[in-house]
């Protein structure tokens, strides 16, 4: 796959920002915040204190460019 994308036009040029930046604010964990992200939301979620490990669903985004990882239910 590769890590690269081509940007066809403006509009395609802000769709693709608009996505990484929502990845990026809402996704992506951030090592100066602890590994939480700077908008905090529902898809955060509480370490089990007991170490139980949840199921894991990958989501791509951009296609296939962006990975995001969260407990499947």
């Amino acid at each position: 796959m590769p890590d690269w994308i081509l940007i066809l036009g403006r509009r395609h040029l802000e769709a693709v920002l608009a996505e990484f930046v929502d990845h990026y604010n809402d996704h992506r964990p951030h090592r100066g915040l602890e590994l939480r992200t700077p908008n905090p939301s529902h898809r955060e979620r509480p370490e089990e204190p007991d170490g139980t490990v949840h199921d894991i669903r990958r989501r791509d985004r951009l296609g296939g460019l962006i990975h995001e990882y969260e407990g499947a239910a």
